[in-house]
């Protein structure tokens, strides 16, 4: 089995920098190379991490006129969007020698993704709580507060994410969204539901179902309901998607049934879909573990902020 490069630099703000392998061709120097390389990165700004000695390879820093080495390895830290910090705690619910449950506001991505780096419940876990190797078992949406599993220790790994690939967690949501006392409840819904690259919004299709969820209302005042739903299947927005097809979409939903722009630092009226409960046997103990947000929704305990304006 082939020993896997350790990067000969640190990480930064908790991120591990990124490793390239130079592939046969033929460039004078790295420098050339790295220019056809990353069109999105200006040539004076790749120029100018090589005069400050940004770039690494296996042996130290590389320079300006390195020739190209076809075959070898460089690592360096990419530089950072600017960000708008997402102003909210995250809590740890549970912590042991394996394990991390983070309970997650909204607005907070889980891991490093386009223009959310530092503001993701990945990298903010990784340095407050110095833990550099910490990895998701699993992900939540940016815009869906609740329990986020983390794995402290790269052996175990590959054991919790298992358990969400082959299905073997519990999982249940908590959602606040319009009461219609028409509809009959509890349901399983179930569609088939359809996401394209580079499409916001998923979509319910024709076809052999891949998505099913549970649908319980437990309780419903001012026009509004508290629901409860316990996914089957994990496909992306699942939720929001089935209760918007029943006519009650999510309160504060951006996607569904209509798409609304919404800027990255408006942090008013989250979507109100709470991830409530994890339960599963743990891979490594075989103790039964269930693990409970304690998160509540706003717009249940403020309907009327929620109220739509009148006409």
């Amino acid at each position: 089995m082939r020993r896997k490069l350790r990067p000969p630099i640190p990480p930064r703000h908790g991120l591990e920098p990124a490793r390239l392998k130079l592939p046969d061709g033929e460039w004078p120097t790295l420098l050339a190379h790295l220019v056809d390389r990353l069109p999105r990165v200006a040539p004076d700004r790749i120029e100018e991490m090589l005069r400050e000695e940004r770039i690494h390879g296996t042996d130290g820093p590389l320079g300006v006129d390195t020739p190209y080495a076809p075959g070898s390895f460089i690592w360096f830290h990419r530089d950072l969007p600017d960000e708008v910090p997402v102003p909210f705690a995250i809590d740890v619910v549970h912590r042991d020698e394996h394990l991390l449950v983070a309970d997650k506001p909204h607005f907070l991505a889980t891991i490093p993704r386009g223009q959310h780096i530092l503001e993701t419940a990945l990298v903010r876990l990784r340095r407050e709580l110095d833990l550099p190797q910490l990895s998701p078992a699993h992900r939540l949406d940016r815009v869906t507060a609740g329990l986020v599993m983390f794995v402290i220790t790269p052996e175990s790994r590959g054991k919790y994410q298992t358990l969400f690939r082959d299905r073997r967690v519990h999982k249940e949501y908590e959602a606040i969204a319009p009461y219609d006392p028409a509809l009959t409840l509890p349901r399983t819904v179930r569609s088939r539901i359809v996401k394209e690259r580079g499409v916001l919004a998923a979509q319910e299709v024709p076809g052999e179902p891949n998505a099913e969820t549970y649908v319980d209302l437990l309780e419903h005042r001012a026009g509004l309901g508290r629901y409860r739903l316990v996914p089957a299947t994990g496909r992306t927005h699942q939720l929001r998607v089935h209760l918007s097809g029943l006519g009650i979409p999510i309160l504060g939903d951006d996607f569904y049934p209509r798409l609304h722009e919404k800027p990255l630092g408006d942090f008013t009226k989250p979507l109100q879909l709470l991830a409530k409960v994890l339960d599963f046997d743990d891979p490594l103990t075989g103790a039964h573990r269930r693990f409970t947000s304690t998160r509540r929704l706003s717009a249940w305990d403020d309907p009327e902020a929620w109220a739509a304006p009148p006409a």
